[in-house]
């Protein structure tokens, strides 16, 4: 039997190829016949609706949910005091505003993340509220231009479930760097497991 478990490259290969499909129908090249009338095709909006709003925000989610969306993909990462918030990565200089916020200069710090060596800001290393003084940022302004930058704050995943529920989609969490968080004593699935029992 073929292996097909989770660090398999025949795993991978499906899952770029399903996370591909999704892109595509994002980008206007699927059928016209709305996919969710399908009960083979389900949209993914992976990190929201990213190409028209800073991804991982809730109004990236909006927006791709909007757009027809059955779930939203967030990606979590936690906080000093035990929050899951949405980040592509731990590291925030390149999705927040960080840099303006002299108050946060001497956080600037070198970690080991999963093997590899970044400079910047951690969420690990800030307080919810701390972190929600911040407004997002576009990841990629070369290819998606900076429009509404500085609009939007960075989600708790509470608030997002909160819109999903609200809203009437899924949701398809993704964890970011568990083993790093899990060697910082941070673990992330407590937090997951206690927000999804929480919420139903």
């Amino acid at each position: 039997m073929p292996n097909v478990g989770m660090g398999s490259t025949a795993f991978k290969r499906g899952l770029h190829m399903r996370l591909l499909l999704v892109l595509l129908c994002l980008l206007g090249g699927c059928a016209s016949t709305p996919p969710s009338t399908s009960p083979d095709v389900l949209i993914i909006a992976h990190r929201g609706a990213s190409g028209e709003r800073p991804e991982h925000t809730l109004a990236a989610y909006e927006l791709a949910i909007d757009q027809g969306a059955d779930f939203i993909e967030p990606d979590l990462v936690i906080t000093k005091d035990g929050v899951l918030i949405a980040r592509h990565e731990n590291e925030i200089s390149g999705t927040t505003d960080i840099s303006d916020h002299p108050e946060f200069a001497d956080r600037r710090t070198e970690k080991l993340i999963d093997g590899v060596r970044v400079t910047g800001f951690f969420t690990e290393d800030f307080t919810l509220a701390e972190l929600k003084t911040l407004r997002a940022r576009e990841r990629l302004p070369e290819l998606r231009g900076t429009a509404h930058d500085g609009l939007f704050e960075i989600p708790t995943f509470d608030e997002i479930i909160a819109l999903a529920k609200k809203r009437g989609v899924g949701i398809y969490p993704e964890t970011k760097h568990p083993t790093y968080f899990q060697n910082l004593g941070k673990p992330l699935e407590p937090p997951l497991l206690y927000t999804l029992r929480l919420f139903g």
